[in-house]
């Protein structure tokens, strides 16, 4: 059985949800440990596993005065995080966090880019670049590809206005018509670059995780993006397996 089906993995993938949606802020003291265990309806023995998860993964802390949600940024979303939060809120960014958007034009592609959207010659492609912060520490940056005629259905896509950035994924398939049904995330770690290293308020050639995720439908790709996360920065999600039918 995998260890996403063990109840204390699904106690605390619940636990990590209201964290990351801001019903659990930060700084809140959690309830005592019997009572938190009551509510979720477990034991107090799987109460605690899924606490001691929690804290190795930097969600909470633990002291003498009782459990608390971490206050420093020690994790950030990850992609699958920031999509299925879209799902569940119709906002890209966790609880505490800020967006500034500094690009939002139409432009030529790369190749890759032409390539992956299936894309004539000539064509264009909705491009924004934007970074996150919480607190006085930057999260992320990260920039995203969208068809250029998603602009017609949405103009916020052409827009650098930073109160509309969280929700256009949302606005996106509201106005289109077009769900996402699956996406893939690629990461890879190196050394950041002079502009990755000024918007993430890094010396050049420090250690960042990089990646690159895409999100489609049956009509083709939505949304490609590329961003970059600071080294001191943990991220991760869960998953399930299903079983295949024997042929």
């Amino acid at each position: 059985m995998p260890d996403t089906e063990h109840p204390y993995m699904k106690v605390a993938e619940r636990i990590r949800r209201r964290i990351l949606d801001g019903a659990l802020a930060e700084g809140a003291k959690l309830p005592a440990q019997r009572d938190l265990a009551k509510s979720e309806g477990v034991s107090v023995a799987t109460l605690g596993k899924a606490l001691d998860h929690l804290q190795v993964e930097g969600y909470i802390t633990t002291s003498r005065r009782g459990t608390f949600v971490a206050n420093a940024p020690e994790v950030a979303p990850s992609s699958y995080d920031r999509i299925t939060r879209v799902m569940r809120t119709g906002s890209v960014l966790a609880q505490g966090e800020t967006v500034i958007v500094t690009v939002a034009d139409l432009v030529k592609p790369p190749q890759y880019i032409a390539e992956l959207f299936d894309l004539a010659d000539g064509d264009q492609v909705v491009r924004r670049q934007w970074h996150t912060g919480k607190g006085q520490q930057r999260t992320g940056l990260f920039v995203t590809w969208y068809p250029a005629h998603f602009a017609a259905a949405v103009p916020e896509l052409l827009s650098t206005a930073n109160h509309l950035a969280p929700r256009l994924l949302a606005k996106i398939q509201q106005a289109t018509g077009r769900t996402i049904t699956a996406g893939r995330d690629d990461m890879h770690g190196r050394d950041a670059d002079a502009r990755e290293a000024n918007f993430l308020a890094l010396r050049i050639g420090s250690p960042i995780l990089a990646g690159a995720h895409r999100l489609w439908d049956d009509e083709g790709v939505i949304e490609y993006g590329e961003w970059c996360l600071p080294y001191r920065l943990t991220i991760g999600y869960e998953y399930t397996f299903t079983q295949e039918p024997d042929a």
